[in-house]
């Protein structure tokens, strides 16, 4: 692995997969972009625990869902470490559980600007200063989707699963566009992992339930799905592009 010290954006930063992944990136001694939106202290832990462990870290709010805010968030990375080498487009919500017929417009809004809209915003920027015909030195982008893009999530999220079958799209696509620009695209779906965003979908034993009824008998973690990504984001994934790996105990 090059030596010198890698500069990784990830968007939610400050809890589950997000924090997880910062984690474990710097313990490669990585300098990692904490994004977040409201969670300022949960932030911060994110960023001390960076450090503890070897690593850099600078606190980048913004709400991904906001062309501004993203633009500044990539302003002040590169203000602070000099450059991007990758993104970790991993910013999602998810509401309560219900059927599509009693979702209201702000509800559907959100979600697809968050997920959808605030995802292609991350991945845009994130081109334009990583590829090579701008000026750049190639990157990494991988974007966090959901095993819920192909299961549907029926009476429960079809909303939320939606959101994540553009993301997979994105992921394809992308791939093949940016591949010759000396950027790699690829996406992770995690499966059912014990993280806060289960209870914020009003659910919060959903992951422990429903996880002991796949093939391998439990609920996923959180530093497992950020081993996947720490490993596309590596070297060692060099000629993966275009990829959708499932982390979901089989289900």
């Amino acid at each position: 692995m090059n030596t010198e010290r890698r500069v990784v954006l990830i968007t939610g930063a400050s809890r589950g997969i997000g924090r997880a992944t910062a984690c474990l990136l710097a313990e490669q001694g990585v300098a990692v972009g904490v994004n977040y939106v409201h969670e300022l202290a949960a932030a911060q832990e994110t960023a001390d625990d960076v450090e503890s462990k070897g690593g850099r870290a600078v606190l980048l709010p913004g709400d991904v869902a906001d062309e501004a805010a993203v633009v500044a968030m990539f302003d002040e990375l590169e203000t602070a470490f000099g450059r991007v080498d990758a993104l970790v487009n991993n910013a999602g919500i998810v509401g309560p559980s219900m059927p599509l017929a009693e979702m209201d417009t702000a509800r559907l809004r959100r979600m697809f600007d968050v997920n959808v809209l605030g995802a292609y915003l991350c991945a845009r920027e994130a081109a334009r200063r990583m590829s090579l015909d701008r000026g750049g030195r190639g990157g990494v982008i991988v974007n966090v989707s959901s095993a819920a893009s192909r299961l549907g999530s029926p009476n429960e999220y079809v909303d939320y699963a939606g959101s994540k079958g553009a993301v997979d799209t994105m992921t394809i696509g992308l791939a093949k566009e940016l591949g010759p620009r000396g950027v790699r695209v690829n996406a992770v779906r995690p499966g059912l992992i014990e993280t806060d965003i289960h209870a914020s979908g009003g659910q919060p034993q959903r992951a422990a339930v429903l996880g002991a009824q796949t093939p391998i008998g439990r609920p996923g973690h959180a530093d497992e799905v950020a081993q996947a990504i720490v490993w596309l984001l590596s070297d060692a994934a060099a000629y993966v592009t275009g990829a959708l790996l499932d982390v979901t105990g089989g289900r």
